[in-house]
């Protein structure tokens, strides 16, 4: 059957002609990009989750160089607080060769005040000059503002802290049990009575976490005396001694200086001297020291006291905004991805049961976004403190600037032991800074940068396997294609070729 107005073989060869050419064109295509989606009809749904995978790749990459970028930034606030820590230990050398009073003359003591004076105006140099690309780094640029701090709190320092844009964080202290002192009762009557002999001593031994000290008094002796002469060992002991009176009844209070576990207080009688008098003994606290009822709390007569009896001190217990702090003496603090914060509260906070509110974070801190989502959670917030010698110290100890001429604490005529322990104080906390940074450097962003590395490689591999072309299994559709392709055009050309039979009936 011949037909010249419609050739179905002829119309069939070109689709499949143009189907082929289309193959081959996109597997050209493919092979000279290296990319098998192109274009949303190459894989719509491939496609956008490709171009997700591209940008999470391309926030990875800019997150690691913040988190090196940050490393930088620490590497150089590091070598200020290093310095720092250099000149505190020569600080801290100069206050103990001042010390020996007798061995050195005033022109050698002020001659150490000069390099004292010195070293305080080098500290504040380096306070004010360190910086990265010309942002100072430890002048307080970096630490945490701060509002409505409570009258009830001593000292505090915000370490970290994520604050969302534009919020504030309240801390809240809900103290549940309180800091003590150790603390024991005396009684031992207005007057000693050793029992009308006149002749023997009544000898104690009284100790704390500084030391102890053995103490003798004659029959005769008042409260006061006894208060007076365990207090002009207080500094050594740790234990300081006043009169008590609870009603009707008075007797010598003994308090350890400091609060918390680590402190305590302990009497030994060495000598009872057959001390008289009704009611006579060592008492201990019951409940708040102001019911102390010495007649139903006796620890132990003096004559029974030869091994010693010892109360100790309790640290406070409190949470900071809901979580368990840890706690020494008046100091807590708590340490969460999303706040670290050390508050010292007053001895009238510190003793008492309740909440503080106790200052509330406006924001600040060296801010670091070491994720690629952008939000709160994943921003790192550092609190660098001024180092200058104005700000290091406490407020129970003084501040380094008190070390300077005419100040307080200076070696040629201050008080040389406040200044040690200032100077201390100062170490500790610059050390503390350094452990905090390097702590910073190594885990947050060491670990960082770790996971980020992985996750950027992962999701490129992700991504190559959704929009990078398989060579292999292109070339072979290359190849299919084109012998398609060349097949399609020899069965069009023998298709058009088949309408000329007709021709042949005209010719019979």
């Amino acid at each position: 059957m011949s037909r010249i107005n419609t050739n179905p073989n002829s119309l069939i060869a070109q689709r499949n002609l143009q189907a082929n050419n289309k193959s081959l064109n996109t597997t050209l295509e493919r092979l000279s990009t290296g990319v098998r989606v192109n274009r949303g009809k190459d894989d719509p749904a491939g496609l956008i989750a490709s171009e997700n995978l591209r940008a999470e790749k391309s926030a990875l990459g800019s997150a690691i160089n913040n988190a090196e970028r940050a490393d930088q930034l620490v590497n150089i606030a590091e070598g200020g607080l290093q310095e720092l820590s250099n000149l505190l230990t020569d600080l801290r050398g100069l206050v103990t060769s001042t010390a020996n009073n007798a061995g050195l003359s005033r022109e050698e003591k002020q001659a150490n005040q000069l390099q004292i004076d010195s070293i305080l105006q080098t500290v504040d140099r380096i306070s004010e000059s360190t910086n990265f690309q010309g942002v100072k780094l430890l002048n307080g640029n970096f630490d945490f503002n701060t509002s409505t701090v409570a009258t009830g709190v001593s000292d505090f320092r915000v370490n970290a802290a994520k604050v969302a844009k534009g919020s504030t964080v309240a801390v809240q202290a809900l103290i549940t049990k309180s800091a003590q002192t150790g603390t024991l009762f005396l009684s031992t009557g207005a007057t000693l009575d050793l029992g009308g002999g006149g002749s023997g001593l009544f000898t104690i031994e009284v100790g704390g976490e500084l030391g102890s000290r053995e103490l003798s008094f004659a029959s005769g002796t008042s409260r006061a005396q006894i208060s007076a002469a365990i207090n002009t060992y207080k500094d050594v002991t740790g234990v300081s001694a006043s009169t008590f009176t609870s009603g009707a009844i008075t007797n010598i209070r003994l308090n350890s200086t400091n609060y918390g576990s680590d402190s305590f207080v302990s009497v030994k009688t060495v000598n009872a001297g057959g001390i008289a008098g009704t009611g006579v003994g060592i008492y201990g606290a019951n409940g708040a020291a102001a019911t102390l009822n010495p007649s139903t709390t006796i620890n132990s007569t003096f004559a029974a006291a030869t091994n010693g009896v010892r109360d100790v001190g309790q640290d406070i217990v409190a949470t900071i905004n809901g979580v368990s702090a840890t706690s020494k003496g008046r100091n807590i603090r708590v340490n969460t991805d999303f706040l670290d914060v050390e508050i010292t509260l007053k001895t009238a906070t510190a003793t008492a049961l309740g909440g503080v509110a106790a200052f509330t974070i406006n924001g600040g801190g060296a801010e670091f976004q070491l994720s690629s989502k952008v939000d709160v959670g994943g921003k790192v917030a550092l609190g660098i403190q001024n180092v200058a010698a104005r700000k290091l110290g406490s407020s129970d100890l003084g501040f380094l600037s008190n070390l300077a001429s005419g100040k307080s604490a200076n070696v040629v005529d201050g008080n040389l032991e406040a200044a040690a322990k200032v100077v201390d104080e100062s170490i500790r906390q610059v050390s503390g800074l350094r452990g905090r940074l390097g702590a910073f450097q190594r885990n947050t962003v060491g670990s960082t940068v770790r996971n980020l590395n992985v996750s950027l490689e992962n999701s490129s591999a992700a991504e190559s396997v959704i929009r990078d072309a398989d060579f292999a299994s292109e070339t072979a559709n290359l190849t299919r294609s084109q012998i398609l392709s060349q097949a399609a055009q020899n069965s069009l050309s023998l298709a058009n070729s088949q309408p000329q039979s007709a021709l042949a009936l005209l010719r019979g």
